[in-house]
């Protein structure tokens, strides 16, 4: 018994195993029996399943700082100070260009006083009103001069605010050409800020995967460089509509950066996992190959029928594709090459598995 174990698990000695197998089930079978099976061909089958292709997309994706920014000063001047080091990182509210603002300083001491004068003439009609000594009118006119001075006050302190360039948020400064004493007006680039405690990495997908990318979804990405350093993201912006001319929507996802290993503006690969249609999955040994393409041996009562078939997806020892096989149809794996139209077949899977099995 362990040497006929051993020859059935070879994989040359299969059809001798159903050969074998199936004269022995003749030589106990009576002689009507044996005439109606004598020209069936003994063959191994398997029942079709139906499953999801498994798509992997490889795409391209450009990396941006999560925050970024090109600072430009809000009115002209020239630089009194500037304290820009390329690729610092400064904190948010930290004055990096200082203007000369010694004119508009002089403004505010001006605005200042006349919001005083405008108080105390205010105060004294105030104080005169319930004696008399002023009417309404004048006691309201110098409300609206005092309101007035107010409001010219605080332009002059934004306007003095604006002599400083600070930075808007915490992140890293870039290469800036400016040095003191040089004069700047509002199209005049400063130096560019960038927070790149993430980055945000932007791909195209075609429009058939729409459905199955959703925001918060995690994917891998990788450096372009580097396609072994991989990385998890997560999606946190889908275009809402597809770009007609290339059929594909555009996803942002969001790489954290701690380790600061990355910078704004490399490109990634971005690799997603994606499900297809669904199909029949048959086993690899089934598929055959003729003139006119892809074909497997449906068994349909007992006799053998030729079934095209197209190649969607080749698994491991098994093949997804594209056929009118529904759930449950049954197809000759092994013995593939006696087959022809109308054959007449012995299903023979249960007594091999059993026999391999150790089981009489």
């Amino acid at each position: 018994m362990s040497i006929l174990k051993s020859k059935l698990t070879h994989p040359f000695c299969w059809l001798s195993c159903l050969i074998l197998l199936l004269s022995a089930c003749q030589s106990e079978e009576t002689p009507a029996a044996k005439s109606k099976s004598i020209n069936a061909e003994p063959v191994l089958t398997q029942a079709v399943r139906w499953q999801q292709q498994s798509v992997d997309i490889t795409a391209v994706g450009t990396s941006r700082a999560l925050k970024s920014v090109v600072l430009y000063p809000r009115i002209s001047g020239i630089i009194d100070s500037i304290n820009v080091q390329a690729g610092s990182k400064v904190t948010a509210g930290k004055t990096l260009v200082q203007l000369d603002s010694s004119e508009q300083s002089l403004l505010l001491k001006q605005a200042q006083i006349t919001l005083d004068d405008a108080k105390r003439t205010y105060d004294r009609y105030h104080s005169a009103i319930s004696s008399g000594g002023v009417t309404q009118s004048i006691l309201d006119e110098a409300n609206t001069e005092l309101a007035s001075a107010q409001v010219a006050q605080n332009r002059a302190k934004v306007l003095l605010d604006y002599h400083q360039i600070k930075a808007p948020f915490t992140g890293h400064l870039g290469i800036t050409q400016l040095d003191p004493g040089a004069y700047i007006d509002t199209q005049t680039p400063i130096v560019s800020l960038d927070d790149r405690s993430a980055l945000l990495i932007m791909f195209e997908v075609a429009e058939a995967y729409y459905p199955q990318i959703a925001v918060g979804q995690k994917i891998a990405v990788a450096p372009w460089q580097n396609a072994s350093q991989i990385e998890q993201a997560n999606v946190v912006d889908i275009d809402s509509r597809v770009d007609p001319q290339s059929r594909t929507f555009t996803v942002q996802a969001k790489l954290d950066n701690p380790l600061d290993k990355y910078r704004p503006g490399m490109s990634f690969k971005v690799m997603l996992s994606l499900i297809g249609g669904e199909y029949p999955l048959v086993p690899e040994t089934a598929l055959q190959w003729g003139g006119d393409g892809a074909y497997v041996w449906q068994i349909v009562d007992e006799h053998a029928t030729r079934l095209p078939v197209v190649v969607v997806q080749r698994l491991k020892g098994e093949i997804l594709v594209e056929g009118e096989l529904p759930s449950g149809s049954i197809v000759v794996k092994e013995g593939i090459q006696r087959m022809r139209e109308g054959k007449k077949i012995t299903d023979v899977t249960a007594q091999v598995q059993q026999r391999l099995l150790g089981n009489e």
